[in-house]
C-alpha cells in the first residue's frame, strides 16, 4: 500500500493525505459496487472496524491490545469498509490460532524503550503512557521508534512490514501526534 500511495502522495494536500486516498479508493469502489463507503476517521459516530475485523478474518486481540494477524502480525490497518444492502457470499477465511497463545514471553509488552505500554491488572490488559511515547518519539532519540520497537519484537511479523522506511514511519506516526490524535486532552 505505500508503494501505491508514495507514487500519488502529491496529489493530496489535506492534514491527512492518506486518508483523503482512502477516500477516493474505497469511495470509487463503492460506487463502482453500489455500497456505501465507511472510515475508520473523520470522527463521531465511530464504526465498529475492531469488532468487523475480528468477526470478518482470522486476527486476534494482542497483549497491546492492537489487532494481531498470523501472516502480518501487528502491520496491518483497516482504512476502510464497504456496506452493501443485501448479503453477499464471501470464501471464508481460515481460523487460525491467536500468534500470542505459543508466546510465553510476551516481547512485546517490554521493547518499548520508554516502558510506555505495560501490562496490568488481572487480565493483562495493556495500560498506556502516551504522554511518555509521544515524548519520546517527538524527540531526537526517538526519531526512528515511532512505536514500533513494540512491533518489531513479536516474533509473529512480516519481513516485508519490519523494514519500514524512516520516511513511512515519520508520514504515519508524526502527524497522529502533532495533531493530537494520540494526545489526550
Amino acid at each position: 500500500m505505500w508503494r501505491q500511495f508514495s507514487a500519488v502522495r502529491g496529489r493530496y494536500r489535506g492534514s491527512h493525505p492518506l486518508d483523503d486516498r482512502s477516500r477516493e479508493v474505497i469511495g470509487g469502489i463503492a460506487a463502482r459496487f453500489d455500497a456505501l463507503a465507511l472510515f475508520p476517521f473523520g470522527g463521531a459516530p465511530h464504526d465498529p472496524f475492531r469488532r468487523w475485523a475480528l468477526k470478518g478474518e482470522s486476527v486476534h486481540s494482542s497483549p497491546l491490545g492492537m489487532l494481531i494477524h498470523g501472516d502480518y502480525g501487528l502491520w496491518h490497518a483497516y482504512c476502510g469498509a464497504l456496506a452493501f444492502s443485501r448479503a453477499i457470499d464471501l470464501p471464508g477465511d481460515s481460523e487460525r490460532p491467536s500468534p500470542c497463545e505459543s508466546c510465553r514471553d510476551r516481547p512485546c509488552l517490554t521493547a518499548c524503550p520508554v516502558s510506555a505500554v505495560t501490562a496490568s491488572g488481572e487480565t493483562g490488559s495493556p495500560a498506556y503512557d502516551v504522554d511518555a511515547c509521544v515524548d519520546h518519539v517527538q524527540a531526537p532519540r526517538g526519531a526512528d521508534c515511532s512505536a514500533l520497537a513494540a512491533r518489531r519484537a513479536t516474533p509473529a511479523r512480516s519481513a516485508v512490514t519490519v523494514a519500514t522506511s524512516p520516511p513511512k514511519r515519520r508520514f504515519t506516526w508524526r502527524p497522529s501526534f502533532a495533531h493530537g490524535r494520540l494526545r489526550p486532552s
